[in-house]
């Protein structure tokens, strides 16, 4: 019998009002840099339900109606496999707050790519806005060459 896949399950989510969407300045041991805010889904816990909680606990916001439109993900060095669930949004409500996780603020779509944003945010950024791809993986085998999918 094959052995189970050690997995972490993480949330990413887009939340957008007009031209603009909701960025995270993170700053943490994983990630310096402009992000779309998110987190870990917490054992036993619905997907969905992760994404909510985090854009409230990072937000403040509590968002409605969240959208799967992808995922990335990559293999870690203990071979663990890493995935994102992308989800993006325009159903929201609350007032903004940003969290120890970083200062969130709201930026024009356009110039997101022109701040100081992570490792892969391009890739990301397309599948949650273009829906020509839904999968982002990082090839650790060769340099951590980004395929989307």
């Amino acid at each position: 019998m094959d052995k189970p896949e050690r997995v972490v399950l993480t949330n990413m989510c887009m939340i957008w009002n007009g031209t603009k969407v909701l960025v995270e300045d993170k700053k943490s041991k994983w990630a310096c840099g402009i992000v779309f805010p998110g987190g870990h889904v917490e054992e036993h816990e619905p997907i969905l339900d992760s994404v909510i909680r985090e854009m409230k606990e990072e937000t403040g916001l509590t968002i409605e109606n969240p959208q799967m439109c992808g995922i990335k993900e990559w293999i870690n060095e203990d071979g663990s496999r890493y995935i994102v669930f992308l989800f993006k949004t325009n159903t929201f409500s609350g007032e903004l707050t940003s969290s120890d996780e970083g200062r969130v603020f709201w930026a024009e779509k356009d110039e997101v790519l022109k701040m100081n944003w992570i490792w892969n945010m391009d890739g990301i950024l397309r599948i949650m806005d273009e829906n020509d791809r839904a999968e982002l993986f990082l090839d650790t085998a060769d340099d951590w060459k980004p395929i989307l999918k």
